[in-house]
């Protein structure tokens, strides 16, 4: 371990390597307050080379921390666990200047990354593996679970404090050494979550911080010395990640993408559905994998759904996240406030109905800010742009359907298959919803359909490469391998 030192306002992000902060070679970019246009601080890229020595440091790190007794590694996690309960709220502020989310969803997110944690420090039980005697004459076999080296992690900007957390205690806990590289467009929740790493005591070169671009990850992705690739981000990022990942001989788990659907039947609480149809498309101002974006909903009460929704869309304060009375933060940067804009715009150009515009929303004080309020259209057809594509922003689509078959053929035809919700009473149609929706996270009355950190995060088709998925058990499969071990002790 080294220093706990923190980091200084408008200093340069850093890297964390062998228990110690160092700062890049390479120029970066700008660190920008999504809210406010401030700038809080710059962020240095991490070169080839520089990368070569931070997985050096960590394969020399995995050597020694592989060998310890499970036991032994998990004490630094429940002290991390403990550091992040108590620095909560202050990295939720860091994490709301950073990306610009509400102060509610920073603490929120911080929560399900503090759950995993807790899941991870029950490795002693759940990295056990198997054991037969008595297999055949006189043999017993064991298999024997061992952790693999050297992984990496690459996340995304939307959950900065979260995402992390899906990767870096399972990888430690079982044995590994880990490096993550977080998003450069808002990597100082990271700066954060690594002063507290560096508190807890882990010993130094087992875990470590980079920060870089693109040159950054493919030295990641094609060196030797790294076992595995976990990924978070776009769908196209994710299936070339996956690909190079895998033709350099790695694990690789690689999220990409989304676009869910929510279905509401005749039978649905219509004002409970439309609140939370509101709060999933529109949470974090839509910059979630999460977000159900397109709703489906029977002919027979279509427009009365429809005009719940604008209701409460309307009731959405947009504004600072750092203000409590806020409901829609900031989006992340100005180039994706107009990539939603000319989404919108596109909404309108295929002849949907805009039941509510929000490009036109103002904050005082912040004309910095790269805001956008609720967007709601109505009759959105299926060969859509804005019914096929992830929009990645406040933007909600309705449409009718004639029944619970439609809307599940429909939900079914996407490309995405990360999560879908139904809205009902009808037990009947709960159970065929179940059983022919075709994503990886279903929920029954339920917005957002965000599974606890002991079960693993689903999803499918072009939302998910590979066949290990994030938290949950998947994680103790992908960060080890079986032995099996085979004895026999034949009389002397």
């Amino acid at each position: 371990m080294g220093s706990t030192e923190t980091q200084s306002e408008h200093e340069p992000a850093r890297n964390y390597v062998n228990g110690g902060w160092r700062t890049p070679a390479e120029e970066g970019l700008d660190i920008i307050n999504p809210a406010t246009g401030a700038h809080l601080s710059t962020v240095p890229f991490t070169s080839r080379e520089e990368v070569d020595e931070v997985v050096a440091t960590a394969r020399d790190a995995f050597e020694d921390w592989s060998r310890r007794p499970v036991e032994e590694r998990i004490q630094p996690l429940f002290r991390f666990k403990q550091l992040l309960e108590e620095r909560q709220d202050e990295i939720a502020r860091t994490l709301v200047q950073d990306h610009g989310k509400t102060l509610k969803e920073a603490r929120g997110e911080l929560r399900r990354g503090i759950e995993n944690v807790e899941v991870a420090c029950g490795i002693p039980t759940t990295m056990q593996a198997g054991h037969l005697p008595n297999a055949a004459p006189a043999i017993d076999e064991t298999a024997v679970r061992k952790p693999l080296g050297v992984f990496a992690a690459i996340t995304p900007f939307n959950f900065p404090g979260m995402i992390p957390l899906w990767f870096l205690p399972y990888a430690v806990a079982t044995g590994n050494s880990f490096v993550l590289k977080p998003s450069e467009q808002d990597p100082l929740t990271a700066q954060r979550l690594f002063e507290l790493i560096d508190e807890a005591g882990f010993p130094d070169g087992v875990i470590n911080l980079i920060n870089g671009g693109v040159d950054t990850v493919n030295a990641l992705i094609e060196h030797d010395d790294v076992a595995g690739i976990s990924f978070v981000g776009s769908t196209p990022v994710a299936e070339l990640i996956y690909e190079k990942a895998a033709a350099n001989g790695k694990r690789v788990q690689a999220q990409g993408g989304a676009k869910n659907h929510i279905i509401v039947t005749e039978s649905a609480d219509l004002e409970f559905a439309a609140e939370k149809t509101v709060s999933s498309a529109c949470a974090c101002a839509g910059e979630r994998c999460l977000a159900n974006d397109v709703v489906l909903v029977e002919e027979s009460v279509y427009g009365e759904f429809a005009d719940l929704v604008v209701t409460i869309a309307e009731d959405q304060t947009v504004g600072n996240g750092l203000d409590e009375d806020t409901d829609i933060g900031a989006l992340i940067s100005r180039e994706h406030e107009q990539r939603v804009r000319n989404y919108i715009q596109t909404g309108i150009e295929e002849g949907a109905t805009l039941l509510r515009d929000g490009r036109d929303v103002t904050v005082a004080g912040h004309e910095g800010g790269n805001f956008l309020g609720p967007t709601v259209f109505g009759d959105v057809t299926e060969d859509m742009v804005i019914s096929r594509e992830e929009i990645f922003g406040p933007v909600l689509g309705l449409s009718p359907v004639a029944d619970l078959d439609s809307a599940i053929e429909r939900l079914n035809n996407s490309k995405f298959g990360n999560a879908a919700s139904l809205f009902t009473t009808s037990g009947v149609d709960a159970n065929a919803f179940k059983h022919e929706a075709e994503a990886g996270n279903l929920g029954v009355n339920v917005g957002t359909v965000g599974p606890m950190a002991f079960f693993h995060f689903g999803g499918r088709k072009a939302s998910f490469f590979g066949d290990l998925h994030a938290q949950g058990e998947d994680m103790i499969h992908f960060y080890t391998d079986k032995t099996i071990y085979i004895e026999r002790w034949p009389d002397a």
